[in-house]
């Protein structure tokens, strides 16, 4: 008899060491339309995938006020809303958009704090259990962006901060202002250019969350370690390039996204894949 389907078996993680987690999540950042802008192309399948998350076992949803703008942070609202008691959502302000593929950081306190009330708004929230700085903003200094964040959880509407694309030492100039609880960063079984932050974020027990967690580049090929592995798991090369990400560490919170129910199921088959010691090295040896 095959257990069923579910994230749980990636395990648990408590954010900020008070807010428990499945460890594989879900991140909405491919719902909105093309290029992360406007409307997605089915709106009812969206919403179908983020429900079917939960049914899953997924409880960390991560999204922010940049995806469509607002777009998914809607599509969260009107999927779960009222939240089930276990479901935790991370939210992020700090990048504008000015078109389809286009970014740019703003990080002036008065912007985060709006940015901050909106999405509590949108989300019909009270607080906000994980609020992530998106970018460091250059052009402001570094502790008006985070003492506002601070303020804001001082005054109940954000629980914990967190950053995003950040180096190990910006990490620890943030610690000096204020507790910070996870880092979001690229990385991958093939981009592994963070893993000086990942294992600082191990030693201080902070979540390290992978975006593009999926990414396999050139591994995927015919008779590479990969498809070895794949064949030998009974497992996809996505499923595997999660599983992996699992293994590396306990502090990891992977938040594959799909707007495809197929797709979503297919990522949370990978918490249940235990890679043995040989699969895993030969894995973190291939690239």
């Amino acid at each position: 008899m095959t257990s069923p389907l579910s994230a749980a078996p990636s395990g648990t993680f408590q954010l900020g060491g008070d807010l428990p987690v499945v460890r594989l999540g879900y991140g909405t950042m491919q719902l909105p339309g093309k290029g992360v802008w406007g409307e997605p192309t089915d709106r009812d399948g969206a919403i179908a995938v983020l429900r079917r998350a939960v049914e899953l076992g997924v409880t960390f949803f991560d999204t922010a006020d940049s995806y469509g703008p607002e777009v998914a942070e809607d599509l969260l609202r009107e999927a779960l809303h009222p939240y089930a008691e276990d479901v935790v959502i991370a939210t992020k302000a700090g990048l504008t958009r000015q078109g389809p593929d286009k970014w740019h950081p703003v990080g002036r306190p008065a912007y985060l704090r709006q940015q901050a009330e909106l999405s509590l708004r949108r989300l019909r929230l009270d607080t906000i259990d994980l609020f992530q700085l998106h970018r460091i903003d250059s052009e402001v200094p570094l502790e008006d962006q985070i003492g506002e964040l601070k303020a804001l959880q001082d005054e109940g509407k954000i629980r914990h901060i967190g950053l995003s694309e950040v180096d190990v030492d910006q990490l620890k100039q943030a610690q000096e202002i204020a507790t910070i609880v996870s880092v979001q960063n690229l990385f991958n079984l093939s981009n592994r250019s963070a893993e000086a932050l990942l294992d600082y974020s191990e030693e201080q027990g902070i979540a390290f969350i992978p975006w593009f967690p999926l990414a396999t580049g050139g591994l995927v090929k015919d008779g590479g370690p990969l498809e070895e592995i794949a064949k030998e798991q009974g497992a996809t090369p996505s499923q595997l390039a999660l599983a992996w990400l699992l293994r590396r560490s306990p502090v990891m919170l992977p938040i594959p996204g799909t707007s495809s129910i197929d797709h979503l199921e297919d990522n949370v088959g990978a918490a249940a894949i235990e890679l043995t010691d040989e699969q895993f090295d030969a894995l973190s040896n291939a690239v």
